[in-house]
């Protein structure tokens, strides 16, 4: 039997398929009728549908035989002005069979120096006519503005747990998973909203038969929030040796990161039953110590000392 990837099984092929970004399938949609679309620029987070829309615009503009049309590329693999002037621009001048015009994909396009990001600009120019530039990057700032003026602008969204628990159901229906409502929202918090993270958490916790909060947090070997929460409590109730027997668990029994706990501490600070200004202190000293072990700082000293500094505000 043949092991698919979730992440590729359950990749939406039309743009009504999409999970949310309705503010962008409306607009290709209406490209697609018309039988045309601009060189465009996706931006946005990782897992909200960037290289998904791409690949559906592509087949419902080409058919079946998209891919002879189509050529997706990553710029993080070769980020110079070779990779502008040799594979990008070979597809971009030979003219497309049985359309008007081709596409070129571009992930990561914030990867390229400025340099290329100056030679792809004067391909674009040259090419519009037998191809169109899909752009797609993490951060719009960091291309280049000729190439933003030329290009139609689309911010994706960060999907929300309605999103994800859609996206989920969706997938447990397909592979007939029992998973607990408990499990949905782990996925929503581990994965923030991206739903290729989602899926592999789904798929990695589904092999042991129902899909338990345990199993989610098991498979992300990420800590609990519980346990966060409870390794904080012991440190602003004062109760230090508890506070960091919950620690060395975390650490040595459980394996998890320093940075992971720290991030962990991060989310949850927010929750705590303290003042605002005491939240807002211990902000402060979270980014410190994450900076600390960020520069090699041992990270079983400085989340004692962080816990230190909770003791301080619990009292």
């Amino acid at each position: 039997m043949k092991l698919e990837i979730w992440t590729e099984k359950y990749r939406p092929k039309m743009l009504k398929e999409v999970v949310n970004q309705s503010h962008i399938v409306s607009r290709l949609e209406a490209w697609v009728k018309k039988g045309s679309i601009p060189h465009m620029l996706f931006a946005g987070p990782a897992g909200v549908g960037k290289t998904t829309i791409a690949l559906c615009l592509a087949y419902e503009f080409f058919g079946k035989d998209w891919r002879n049309n189509f050529q997706e590329m990553n710029a993080s693999d070769e980020r110079g002005i070779n990779i502008v002037r040799g594979r990008i621009k070979d597809f971009a001048r030979v003219k497309s069979m049985g359309a008007d015009f081709k596409i070129i994909f571009l992930d990561e396009s914030d990867a390229l120096t400025p340099e290329a990001q100056q030679a792809l600009r004067r391909t674009m120019e040259r090419f519009s006519n037998t191809c169109r530039f899909i752009l797609s990057c993490n951060y719009s700032s960091k291309i280049i503005e000729p190439i933003q003026s030329r290009t139609s602008v689309f911010r994706f969204k960060r999907m929300n747990e309605d999103n994800v628990e859609e996206y989920v159901k969706r997938i447990a229906k397909g592979e007939k998973l029992n998973v607990s409502k408990d499990a949905t929202k782990a996925i929503y918090e581990i994965s923030e909203g991206d739903l290729r993270q989602a899926a592999n958490l789904l798929q990695a916790s589904s092999a042991l038969g129902k899909v338990t909060k345990e199993k989610i947090y098991e498979a992300a070997a990420q800590s609990r929030p519980e346990d966060i929460r409870e390794m904080m409590d012991f440190a602003l109730k004062g109760k230090f040796p508890d506070a960091r027997k919950k620690l060395f668990d975390l650490l040595i029994t459980q394996g998890l990161s320093g940075e992971d706990i720290i991030k962990g501490i991060h989310k949850e600070v927010f929750s705590l039953k303290i003042p605002d200004n005491k939240k807002i202190n211990l902000i402060e000293q979270i980014g410190e110590f994450e900076f600390r072990m960020n520069q090699g700082g041992s990270p079983e000293i400085q989340l004692e000392a962080l816990l230190a500094q909770f003791m301080k505000h619990g009292k």
